[in-house]
């Protein structure tokens, strides 16, 4: 059983809370992935971190940084899991690949809460199924990222990628346990619910969509308000919204498109001519607002909903400020009992009483 809410370092001589991160997954290991831990380190006092990778890349990048290193571990790994491999067969043949050691330390080591990678995508939503296991009654695990929107909070997205294709059920279940990580890890008391779709009317969306209204408007637990559209992930009043993986990661994308696109223009055009360098000047503290505003990164990565154990998975090109807030998203996860939230959510809608 994952430990209950602040079992983790307690005065009892019960171990510091550990957060495993895979030092060579994503495109920038392990430089970013090193530095982002690093100042992850710095903003929160109550967790250690354990590297897993190769222990001389890992400690050339550390040199570079002022740490406690009593908080720091390194896990020698002589294996990389890359975008090219196939997920299943990865994680089965290379067992000694820093995402499947850090997995495999995840399940067995009762210190360690969660697991931290930007690696592939598919291997770690394999490896997390595999080698950590779904909560009883779940499903379909499913990754849930934050979204930033104009309230300056960010709106949940449940699933982003994890199940292309759905049945009414996972949906359902979808709202479920993200109600139960918007309670957990951001203390939203009744979070709004909105499933994604291409108009509000509840007539909307084909049969999929239909029969998930129907179902998400008897659900327990859930604060079901209604459809919504693609524009109400940033603007929008609901505080959870539930699509299915492939709706979902288009909805993701375009988000992260839509900043990307504002910054690049706003760059551009104070950049023109001296007017428009001047009128930056004047303008500086509203435009780094919206720049921050848009910046997907600062709300770290999609947390993988369902499994025994938190696992969060960031974007796989992350710089260390996406890291820093991935990993400092996996210890609230932890210190604010995610798991058994989830759990709790899961036997109240029904769904808890069997695996499938």
């Amino acid at each position: 059983m994952f430990p209950s809410r602040g079992n983790f370092g307690d005065e009892r001589g019960r171990q510091m809370l550990k957060i495993v991160v895979d030092a060579m997954g994503g495109d920038n290991a392990p430089l970013e992935i090193v530095k982002g831990a690093v100042l992850a380190l710095g903003e929160r006092k109550d967790f250690s971190v354990v590297f897993t990778g190769d222990k001389a890349a890992i400690e050339a990048e550390l040199s570079k940084y002022r740490y406690d290193a009593s908080r720091v571990e390194i896990v020698h790994c002589s294996e990389v899991v890359t975008n090219d491999d196939v997920p299943t067969h990865a994680v089965r043949a290379k067992k000694d690949s820093s995402l499947v050691v850090g997995l495999r330390m995840l399940k067995e080591d009762e210190n360690v809460g969660a697991f931290v990678s930007a690696g592939s995508t598919g291997a770690v939503l394999t490896g997390g199924v595999m080698l950590i296991g779904r909560l009883k009654g779940v499903l379909r695990p499913a990754l849930c990222p934050g979204v930033p929107n104009v309230r300056g909070t960010r709106t949940l997205l449940c699933d982003c990628g994890a199940n292309a294709e759905c049945k009414p059920q996972y949906l359902q279940q979808f709202a479920v346990m993200a109600t139960a990580y918007g309670k957990a890890a951001f203390g939203l008391k009744d979070p709004t619910v909105g499933l994604l779709n291409n108009g509000t009317e509840e007539h909307k969306g084909d049969p999929l969509h239909q029969e998930a209204y129907a179902l998400l408007k008897e659900t327990k637990g859930v604060n079901f308000v209604g459809n919504v559209e693609g524009r109400d992930l940033m603007y929008g009043d609901v505080e959870i919204v539930v699509a299915d993986g492939f709706s979902g990661n288009i909805a993701l994308k375009a988000v992260e498109g839509c900043g990307k696109t504002v910054s690049a223009v706003l760059k551009q055009e104070f950049k023109r001519n001296l007017s428009s360098k001047l009128a930056y000047v004047c303008a500086r503290k509203q435009i780094n607002k919206l720049r921050g505003m848009l910046d997907y990164a600062k709300l770290g990565g999609s947390v993988f909903l369902g499994l025994k154990k938190v696992v969060v998975k960031t974007h796989g090109n992350s710089k260390a400020n996406a890291i820093c807030p991935s990993v400092v998203q996996a210890v609230d996860a932890c210190r604010h009992d995610l798991v058994g939230e989830t759990e709790r959510m899961l036997r109240l809608s029904g769904f808890g009483q069997s695996d499938e």
